[in-house]
């Protein structure tokens, strides 16, 4: 009989890297084909962002792929990078593919402050931005938090769409294990995403173990009737792999105590 798996829904080549961490530490793994990530024809807006490139104090990259999408915009436009250019990544991963791209480094939020929007906020140089430019390079659509913030610190925040999500018709088997919660745990790093997965998830999956990467997310899940949810430490593999690990183990103690409980009532 094979093991119950872990569904996981990141996309693209970060949903591989996540899939072999989460195998690696013995658990079955199960992909769900949801999102596609497009990227998008660049707007005249756009064109004038990236040929104006050089007049801005800070690029902010909300993810790795827009980390991706950015790089291939400049090298149109762009040789090589203008002399001091300081980025922004919202998390590890974005750093990451921002250095691999672009060969640049790139400021993350402080230890502790999380891989995300508020994080990144408490940067100490995005506190005082009065009278500075700023280039938002993200998706379509997504949280508003970055943007509004900054402006309400007296920025101008130029917004650069780069891709959209899109999603996908799922599998028959897959929506038929969301449907009756036939799954070990269900990992989720997208509100977006998640929001969608409500409108497939059964009644019993909502009492499924959910990780998600952060705390904002959780708050969403709640919103949204998940019963069993389970914050990781970050959006890394690694740390979403170890929130399944803890889930897993928690949940089968909990079932363990159950059986003896029963065992001494006989």
């Amino acid at each position: 009989m094979k093991a119950t798996p872990v569904l996981l829904t990141r996309p693209g080549p970060r949903g591989e890297v996540l899939a072999a961490v989460v195998a690696a530490a013995g658990h079955a793994v199960e992909r769900l084909d949801l999102v596609d990530l497009e990227p998008l024809a660049l707007s005249p807006a756009a064109r004038t962002a990236l040929l104006d490139l050089d007049l801005f104090q800070g690029i902010i990259v909300i993810s790795p792929q827009a980390a991706t999408c950015l790089a291939e915009a400049i090298a149109s436009y762009w040789p090589q990078l203008p002399r001091g250019m300081r980025f922004y990544a919202v998390g590890e991963a974005t750093a990451q593919a921002l250095h691999e791209e672009l060969g640049v480094p790139a400021v993350l939020p402080g230890k502790g402050a999380g891989e995300h929007s508020e994080g990144l906020l408490q940067v100490a140089s995005l506190r005082a931005v009065a009278g500075k430019r700023l280039l938002l390079a993200r998706g379509e659509t997504g949280r508003e938090v970055l943007g509004e913030t900054l402006t309400a610190r007296g920025a101008e925040v130029v917004s650069l769409p780069l891709y959209r999500r899109r999603f996908l018709p799922l599998a028959e088997a897959a929506s038929a294990r969301l449907t009756a919660g036939n799954y070990a745990a269900l990992v989720v790093s997208s509100g977006e995403i998640l929001q969608h997965l409500i409108t497939v998830c059964g009644s019993s999956a909502l009492h499924q173990p959910l990780i998600v990467s952060s705390r904002r997310l959780a708050t969403l899940a709640e919103s949204l009737g998940f019963g069993s949810i389970h914050v990781a430490s970050g959006a890394s593999p690694t740390a979403l792999s170890a929130a399944v690990d803890a889930a897993l183990e928690a949940r089968s103690a909990t079932f363990d105590q159950g059986d003896h409980d029963k065992g001494k009532r006989r």
